[in-house]
């Protein structure tokens, strides 16, 4: 099971740019069952705020809706996940504190294979597994190239 982060869902539903079709393959993977694959509510509500920003709140919650169905069932942050991330937000100034809790649900949940995102900032986080769809090879090292 990965984790996502709002980039890629932000880039899979956007306009031209160069991360859309690795995040659009990824979502695609997910959807056919070739890879699992969850998310926050944290998350989805900040794509929400991003995408209405640019298409509007009808579209936006359209979208969420459909995520949200497609990562189910969805992880819920509890307080040792905000603890744990507070550590990793004090340790990491490049991690903004929502990055960081899901940092830590992404390294301390049994089960997760990573975390996909490509905020860079999370790279710097060691005993995380970073996937970044601008890397090469991305698809494949998630078994799905």
């Amino acid at each position: 099971m990965i984790l996502l982060d709002t980039t890629v869902l932000v880039y899979a539903v956007g306009s031209e740019h160069a991360l859309r079709e690795p995040c659009r393959a990824l979502i695609s993977a997910i959807g056919d069952g070739r890879i699992a694959a969850t998310t926050t509510v944290e998350v989805l509500q900040e794509f929400t705020h991003v995408r209405a920003r640019r298409r509007g709140r009808d579209d936006a919650a359209v979208l969420t809706s459909q995520f949200a169905a497609l990562l189910s069932p969805l992880v819920t942050v509890d307080a040792v996940d905000l603890a744990a991330g507070l550590d990793l937000y004090r340790a990491h100034d490049a991690l903004r504190a929502t990055d960081a809790v899901l940092a830590s649900v992404a390294m301390r949940r049994d089960g997760m294979e990573g975390l996909v995102s490509a905020d860079g900032a999370f790279a710097s986080v060691r005993g995380l597994t970073h996937h970044d769809p601008a890397s090469a090879g991305f698809l494949a090292a998630l078994g799905i190239g």
